[in-house]
């Protein structure tokens, strides 16, 4: 594991443990209440029962990380059961309740969770067991991908994609390509058209704000584009910097949304592995450090803290909360081969391939401009 120097411990280690923050056995505590509230099927679900594919599966990674390896098996088997004939999955919802829409980026992630968990485990058996969950998957996300590269949020319950994209979604969907590409590979599985996907996607979350639906009040529409790859280098910290007040609340972590007065654990946990991600490991610890205050006793993180009225809110404890706490831990630690994954995801601007200038509506450029977002100009 590493310290926050960045120097190796000498002992081997495959828990997460940041020194000051979290001990290894809190992690695996944190990782065991993540477990307690997987269902028999091996599904992982919201407080409010429902389950998506995109929490479900970070929480999968999480218990991976946890060395929960059993537990995390059942959750991508449950993944490959419930995929659905195109691709996609729907969301399972508590009885007597129905959401028959399919989201791209709730597709897209299956792909990260595979990498990850091929990275930590090293079973190839696995990976060649979900090579076509992934496949399948990706083929659904690429069918919403528009000319200019941002990838269609969602498709109604007729199968009609939206009208919009979204920019989270589509800056989470590049770091789910870049792992399908990757995946690919290892498997011997080459997928060029992919690449050039991730390629067109990336430059579009990066330099093509008009693509996307304004849903700037909420901090992951700040954040995502860095986390998930298509900006880092300087421009990342610029980008950053530049709405930091907005959204960041001293002393405390990441507010859910602009204009109120509410801090979440899973928000404050993402932007730290994105400091990471760029060399900020400073910066991530403080973030991970302030949110401790949503731990709860038994390993678990309540949501957000309302830090007017001084109270959890929502009042509930929520399994892909925890699921970002520990993939920040192992990120800014080292324990496992997965940890390094949201750094390495991003491809480098300079080595990407120029998307079509016709199809996004840009003048001639240098590829290298593809990871200085637009409204850095």
């Amino acid at each position: 594991m590493r310290h926050s120097d960045g120097t190796q411990r000498s002992r081997a280690a495959w828990v997460p443990e940041v020194a000051g923050i979290l001990t290894a056995e809190q992690i695996i505590a944190t990782g065991q209440a993540i477990a307690a509230v997987q269902q028999r099927g091996g599904a992982i679900g919201w407080p409010d029962g429902h389950v998506d594919a995109w929490n479900h599966v970070e929480c999968a990674m999480a218990l991976s990380v946890c060395g929960l390896r059993d537990a995390a098996r059942r959750g991508y088997e449950w993944l490959r059961a419930s995929q659905r004939a195109d691709g996609s999955w729907r969301k399972q919802m508590p009885a007597g309740e129905a959401d028959l829409t399919t989201e791209s980026n709730h597709a897209a992630y299956c792909a990260v969770g595979v990498w990850h968990e091929l990275l930590v485990s090293r079973d190839e058996g696995f990976a060649q067991r979900m090579w076509p969950t992934v496949r399948a998957a990706i083929d659904f996300v690429l069918g919403l991908q528009t000319p200019r590269g941002e990838i269609i949020w969602r498709r109604a319950a007729d199968g009609t994609p939206e009208d919009y994209a979204l920019l989270a979604g589509s800056a989470s969907m590049y770091s789910s390509l870049r792992c399908a590409v990757m995946l690919a590979e290892y498997l011997g599985e080459q997928q060029p058209d992919w690449e050039l996907a991730a390629d067109q996607l990336g430059h579009a979350v990066a330099r093509h704000p008009e693509a996307f639906a304004d849903k700037s009040r909420f901090s992951m529409d700040w954040y995502y584009p860095v986390l998930g790859g298509p900006v880092r280098g300087a421009a990342a910290r610029e980008h950053l910097d530049r709405n930091w007040d907005v959204y960041v609340v001293p002393g405390l972590g990441v507010r859910c949304v602009s204009d109120e007065p509410w801090v979440t654990a899973a928000e404050t946990a993402e932007l730290a592995i994105a400091l990471e991600a760029i060399g900020d490991e400073g910066g991530a610890l403080d973030l991970l450090d302030r949110i401790q205050l949503l731990r709860d006793d038994s390993g678990a993180y309540w949501t957000g803290w309302q830090y007017v009225t001084r109270r959890h809110y929502p009042d509930e404890q929520s399994s892909y909360t925890a699921a970002a706490i520990v993939l920040a831990a192992d990120a800014l630690c080292g324990a496992t081969a997965g940890s390094s994954l949201f750094r390495e995801v991003a491809a480098d601007p300079a080595a990407a391939r120029s998307p079509g200038d016709a199809a996004c509506g840009c003048e001639p450029h240098d590829p290298a401009a593809d990871g200085v977002p637009a409204w850095s100009d």
